[in-house]
């Protein structure tokens, strides 16, 4: 049997975190190189290792090739991975080369050539197997350790993968971010009810696991373990003066023969939700009368101005017409005066051709 070494224990008990966007980082790798068939993608892990906990916080991809026939035929370039750290060493020096990943589902004969490979960046890379597809719900990750295992007599040793638990956490950036994308993400198949339940669900799992964190908090500091922390209590106090007040007074006397605690309770809970709901009913009620009143305001402002717009527009054909009457009314006198100075003409011109006809006659008749 292979003997436990004490480095083997400090590898196994080590804490390994995984950030949210490792994980979208290498379903994204793999969706655009490997999708539907059966190749694995591989990509490098940076975060910070300091020897108790592993916090893996980003990853990029490496260009990688296999031959599914042979597994100790492999390529991976590592003049890629050298250049490609050295940039991201000047956009965040924190973030080291810690390990590598791949898409798995498992381990594989070359992961061992491949980590030692890794050696070259990191006295002991991690890692991290992630499930693309995962059949099941949980954690889609597997962190391991590459150790020498001595056998009993001491004559040889051989390589293998320790496995150490994993989690995925979160930054409270990456939580709001995780949230409004899984908010967007939703099956087709599934009512909009059953879906609503669903988020309402997790919703009260998600309160229920802050709630029990802050009662461990408190229990701790009651107990001496940790010490007091103004700042938390402030934020907490904060927190409870949200909730309703169960101290209020109840509607009514409690029921005949019933002086329990615990209807007593209930009472002043109801009592207190019932204000707490009647508050929140009146904002929106108040809310709703001053929008209904805006509505009206720019209706009536509206008609106001489609009126004034639409008397503009008639007293501007109005005028038009006008214009044209008188128009035309110019040229009919113009054409009158043109008429009478014609007559005048014409008359004239008969008088001049009468006058030579009478001389004329004048003229037989003394012959």
């Amino acid at each position: 049997m292979p003997a436990t070494t004490a480095e083997t224990l400090s590898l196994v008990t080590r804490n390994v975190s995984v950030a949210p966007l490792v994980l979208l980082s290498v379903a994204d790798h793999y969706g655009r190189s490997a999708k539907g068939t059966k190749k694995r993608v591989v990509g490098v892990l940076l975060g910070q290792n300091d020897g108790k906990n592993a916090r893996v916080s980003n990853s990029f991809a490496v260009p990688f090739e296999e031959d599914e026939k042979d597994p100790s035929v492999w390529f991976l370039d590592h003049n890629y991975v050298e250049s490609m750290n050295d940039m991201f060493k000047k956009v965040n020096a924190r973030e080291k080369l810690i390990g590598w990943y791949h898409s798995g589902p498992k381990l594989r004969a070359s992961d061992l050539e491949i980590n030692e490979l890794f050696k070259r960046y990191c006295p002991n890379p991690l890692l991290v197997i992630v499930d693309v597809q995962p059949k099941e719900v949980g954690v889609p990750t597997d962190a391991y350790f590459a150790v020498e295992e001595i056998k009993d007599d001491g004559t040889t040793t051989t390589k293998t993968f320790v496995h150490t638990p994993s989690i995925i956490e979160a930054e409270e950036a990456e939580e709001i971010g995780v949230e409004h994308l899984l908010r967007d993400i939703r099956d087709v198949a599934v009512g909009t009810l059953s879906t609503r339940i669903t988020s309402q669900l997790q919703s009260l799992q998600g309160l229920h696991l802050r709630l029990r964190d802050i009662g461990q908090y408190l229990q701790k500091v009651l107990d001496g373990d940790l010490p007091v922390n103004h700042a938390i209590l402030g934020n907490l106090q904060d927190v409870f003066n949200l909730l309703p007040n169960l101290s209020t007074p109840k509607a009514g006397p409690l029921n005949p023969g019933v002086q329990r605690k615990g209807q007593l309770q209930h009472d002043e809970l109801a009592r207190a939700m019932s204000v707490k709901t009647n508050d929140q009913l009146m904002s929106i009620y108040l809310s709703s009368l001053i929008r209904a009143i805006t509505a009206f305001h720019d209706l009536i402002e509206n008609k106001i101005q489609n009126r004034q717009q639409q008397e503009e527009k008639e007293a501007q054909q109005n005028g038009e017409k006008e214009k044209k009457e008188d128009g035309k009314d110019g040229k009919k006198e113009a054409n009158g005066e043109v008429n009478g100075v014609a007559d005048v003409v014409n008359g004239e011109k008969k008088e001049a051709e009468g006058k030579p006809k009478g001389k004329e006659n004048e003229g037989g008749k003394k012959g």
